[in-house]
């Protein structure tokens, strides 16, 4: 794997939003003393992926470090909360690698948020395998980390990737699960008829037709939104459509996507999980049960915790500054003895 620094594609902050930056312009402009962030790309499959490598102050590219992976949410570009856990860990003397996923973001990949399992596993693989590379990472001190439909994902490469000596979650989410039953089972009798028009969707593609996407959550009206049933939406709108929203950031997925998507399940083969286990979740979370599911059928590990944010719901634990707090304490603590 070849590694080369990249001018990143950030654009401007919307409504003031730095997105968890180090500091203002902090990816063209590195200060010393200061955590920096240094964009990079790399070919995974062919496609070039770009990535934000953080290290600490003072960091010694001659010196090793402990270093970990972190996957973005689903719909999340690595400038957003990712990017926010990633400089947090570099402010603790790790390196942390975020990166687009295949199809997202400033990553290649045609057509655009193509949302494939297989894909956003290798993606994770492919961030281990940069970090591997980079100057001043202590190989056998890997771990990996990460946040809603990223945590999921880590869940499956950390299954088989034994590089990793850490897995660790936040919020995580199965995608598969709940796109092949809708969120909290609510959409499970109409998967037939679903999966029917991704099939057709395919089809289109194959014959040269416009790629169809899923509806896109970030262009409803802001009373529309707050009808929405669910927290995970109503807050999911909040943050990627007003207050961290980013350019590259999508809400959508291509419809074909769901052939892949319902056959996957993140909390099956968990027992292949043999090393330190640590799951982070919002205690009132509507999306806990995704969490308590992997969790229960983690039974590869005797060293495994899962620890709940008392009051958060999920996209909570993504920025508000009294949990991520406690999030980055509990990650720091569990790594302390283990990375």
């Amino acid at each position: 794997m070849e590694l080369s620094d990249v001018d990143d594609a950030l654009g401007e902050p919307i409504n003031g939003n730095p997105w968890g930056l180090v500091y203002e312009n902090a990816i063209g402009e590195n200060r010393p003393g200061q955590v920096n962030i240094h964009p990079i790309s790399y070919l995974l499959n062919g496609l070039r992926i770009a990535a934000n490598v953080y290290t600490p102050a003072d960091y010694d590219p001659e010196g090793q470090y402990p270093a970990l992976t972190v996957a973005h949410p689903n719909g999340g570009v690595k400038e957003q909360v990712a990017g926010l856990f990633a400089q947090r860990l570099a402010e603790n003397g790790y390196i942390a690698i975020a990166a687009d996923a295949s199809y997202q973001g400033a990553s290649e990949g045609e057509p655009r948020m193509t949302d494939k399992p297989e894909y956003r596993v290798e993606d994770i693989h492919g961030m281990a395998d940069a970090l591997s590379l980079f100057p001043g990472v202590d190989y056998k001190r890997m771990g990996a980390f990460g946040i809603c439909g990223g945590g999921g994902y880590t869940l499956r490469a950390g299954q088989s990737d034994k590089r990793f000596k850490v897995v660790a979650t936040l919020s995580a989410f199965n995608s598969g699960l709940v796109r092949r039953n809708g969120f909290m089972d609510s959409e499970a009798n109409t998967i037939q008829e679903r999966l029917r028009k991704a099939s057709e969707a395919r089809e289109k593609m194959v014959r040269g037709e416009d790629t169809q996407y899923t509806p896109d959550l970030k262009k409803m009206s802001p009373e529309d939104a707050a009808k929405l049933p669910y927290a995970l939406y109503r807050d999911g709108y909040t943050y990627y459509a007003q207050s961290h929203a980013h350019p590259l950031s999508s809400f959508v997925y291509t419809v074909s996507s769901l052939m892949e998507l319902v056959t996957f399940d993140a909390s099956q083969n968990m027992n292949l999980i043999n090393v330190p286990l640590l799951m982070m979740a919002g205690k009132t979370a509507d999306t806990f049960y995704l969490t308590e599911k992997a969790y229960a059928a983690a039974t590869g590990t005797t060293d495994k915790e899962l620890f709940l944010i008392d009051g958060a719901e999920h996209i909570e634990t993504y920025w508000k500054p009294e949990f991520v707090k406690q999030e980055v304490a509990k990650l720091l603590e569990f790594l302390s003895t283990r990375l």
